[in-house]
């Protein structure tokens, strides 16, 4: 099956690494407390994001492209993007039982978002640049948007027990204010708002 990769598939694969070592970075961070762990997990992401802008760099530079290459790409991005993230806020502190029903809605979110792209992208597709013109939705890697914001709060302290805008408890289930970020960009994902591509 490797024969088959092109070199922008090699990226792709490093994008989905990132993002499960970030999944597993924000795990050992639980386990053992060391920030060094939490700072890896959010530092892995925007790697990601490089990684992922890269590939469709290199295969159209290449003019080469595989049939696997789409299908990587969804699939690496749903893990560095979708995945990697929503771990990212219940390691954080969103651990209460309404911020786990809007971290799973964001996967969703991200995952659907992406299914729709790969129906749709042969009709979203300029015929002169072979490019697609516009997302429907915001991409899934905005998320990352949220990871910078997790950097500064962490900066400032503002993670764990004292994160910033505290805590909600109704009828008996918690949920965090600062996890309606997850909300919003995944309402904005599955959205019909056109975004114009770079």
């Amino acid at each position: 099956m490797i024969r088959t990769f092109v070199p922008a598939d090699f990226l792709t694969l490093g994008n989905g690494f990132c993002g499960s070592g970030s999944v597993l970075a924000a795990m050992q961070y639980l386990v053992g407390g060391d920030s060094f762990w939490l700072v890896t997990a959010m530092a892995l992401l925007p790697l990601a994001l490089v990684l992922d802008f890269a590939d469709g760099r290199v295969a159209r530079w290449r003019h080469q492209s595989s049939s696997l290459g789409a299908d990587l790409d969804s699939l690496a991005d749903v893990i560095s993007f979708g995945l990697a993230p929503a771990a990212l806020g219940f390691t954080v502190g969103l651990r209460g039982g309404g911020d786990v029903v809007v971290l799973l809605y964001f996967v969703a979110c991200g995952i659907s978002r992406l299914a729709r792209f790969n129906v749709t992208a042969d009709a979203l597709t300029d015929e002169t640049s072979g490019k697609v013109k516009y997302f429907e939705g915001t991409p899934i890697p905005s998320s990352v948007m949220i990871v910078g914001l997790f950097a500064v709060l962490h900066a400032q302290g503002r993670l764990g027990p004292d994160i910033w805008l505290g805590s909600w408890t109704i009828g008996g289930v918690v949920l965090h204010p600062l996890v309606l970020i997850y909300a919003l960009s995944g309402s904005a994902m599955i959205s019909t708002i056109r975004v114009p591509k770079i």
